[in-house]
């Protein structure tokens, strides 16, 4: 003899949850009870984690357990189902229907209905058989009366079932056309853009955070698949909610990388040749790692690690590095080039380094300093003044002497430039003051 498991003892509500589950193990089942919409069990606990709503354990009829039970009323289908929509949860809403019990109960009580009219009816036929030897004439009438009230009874079942018939028909046409509905409105989305790849975007939007209402996110979906929401500035948000800011352009915003046209695979085949500055270099690795050394001031973030022959190196990766080499839109020749240049005495790698327009490259000095030893870069800038004397890394002393890979300008650009931009506004500004006063 089988031992029954629990979902063969499952009736009512419970029942026909578990019947649309395994059809549909991916969508979210909200059912309509009264006036309210509820979930059950793994559905409650996850709709009450995304609409932070309460959940409850309840005992409800035809089961004999608790369940995990999440309701909101009607009304906040509206609010709810969107949130729902926009977290990626397909949702299924779905009737409740009679449970087996009920329905029994009801056959039970039409069948005792029966039987009560059945000993009525023989009741009165005692009754007529004991007066026929009294009063024939009266048990022929009573007789005839009998006959036609039994007719009329079978005449309202029959008017019943052909009523309840026509509803089901009613009910079997409706769901038809729900489905009808339904199937056209799955019909897939237009895109709002179409990537450089050819990818499709679609559901770009922006949300406000439940958890702090005073955040925003932008997010959306690539063929079909949903992207991390990114948080919107305030003044990107007001755009977009005025409709001067578009889906197109706040992806150029905030995924710029995936708009991005993409590399071939073989770009990223290893080892691989860099031009350096005495040939070519070999690269044997190039990959992205998380550092777990607690110790280290840079603990937790995401690093580019790079073995060039004997030597490894890495640093610390930037967003927007991170983002072109999973996407795939940057070689590892650029994000090589672009994170370990310097150290590598690539010439590229200081070709970003300029002084700002107006400063005499005569007046860029590097000298090694007598006190420690040191080198160190400064500039003279006239009558405008001398900035302080900064001390440069190995790397960039070795690019300058040793591969010439390095200007001077470049050097004193790299360490001096914003001490440069904020001794030439003074001045700008020491000159317009006294021009002022004089005027």
């Amino acid at each position: 003899m089988t031992k029954k498991t629990d979902s063969d003892n499952d009736t009512g509500i419970i029942r026909q949850f578990n019947e649309l589950k395994k059809k549909h193990p991916d969508a979210m089942l909200l059912f309509r009870r009264n006036s309210f919409y509820e979930l059950y069990k793994q559905d409650a606990v996850k709709a009450a984690a995304v609409l932070a709503i309460e959940i409850t354990d309840r005992m409800l009829p035809d089961y004999k357990r608790p369940v995990k039970v999440a309701s909101f009323p009607q009304s906040a289908l509206d609010v709810y189902l969107p949130r729902l929509i926009r977290s990626g949860i397909r949702v299924a809403i779905c009737d409740a229907l009679d449970s087996p019990l009920k329905k029994k109960a009801g056959q039970d009580k039409a069948e005792n209905n029966d039987r009560t009219i059945q000993n009525n009816t023989d009741m009165g036929k005692k009754k007529n058989e004991q007066g026929v030897q009294e009063a024939p004439d009266r048990t022929v009438e009573n007789t005839v009366d009998v006959k036609p009230a039994r007719e009329k009874k079978s005449k309202a079942k029959a008017e019943t079932k052909a009523e309840t018939g026509t509803d089901n028909e009613v009910k079997t046409e409706k769901k038809d056309e729900q489905k009808t509905e339904t199937a056209q409105e799955r019909k897939p989305r237009e895109p709002q853009m179409v990537t450089a790849n050819g990818e499709k975007v679609t559901h770009g939007h922006a949300y406000q955070s439940t958890t702090n209402p005073a955040d925003w996110y932008f997010t959306a979906k690539i063929d079909g698949q949903q992207l991390k929401p990114q948080k919107m500035d305030a003044a990107d948000l007001a755009a977009y909610q005025n409709k001067e800011m578009t889906v197109p352009q706040l992806m150029e915003r905030y995924y710029p990388t995936k708009l991005m046209p993409k590399v071939s695979e073989e770009a990223f085949r290893m080892p691989m040749e860099i031009a350096g500055p005495d040939g070519s270099i070999t690269v044997n690795k190039f990959n992205v790692y998380k550092e777990k050394d607690e110790q280290r001031p840079d603990f937790g973030k995401y690093k580019f690690y790079v073995q060039v022959g004997d030597t490894n190196m890495s640093a610390v990766a930037s967003r927007q590095d991170l983002n072109a080499y999973f996407d795939r839109v940057a070689t590892p020749n650029q994000l090589i080039e672009k994170n370990f240049g310097e150290r590598l005495h690539l010439k590229s790698a200081y070709e970003k380094y300029q002084l700002p327009e107006g400063v005499d490259p005569k007046g860029v000095r590097v000298a090694k300093d007598r006190n420690d030893n040191k080198w160190k870069v400064s500039v003279d800038l006239g009558e405008k003044g001398q900035t302080s004397r900064h001390e440069i890394s190995f790397d960039d002393g070795y690019s300058l002497f040793k591969t010439k890979t390095a200007t001077r300008e470049q050097i004193a650009a790299k360490y001096l430039n914003m001490e440069i931009t904020g001794m030439l506004a003074a001045n700008t500004a020491k000159v317009e003051k006294s021009a002022s006063m004089k005027m």
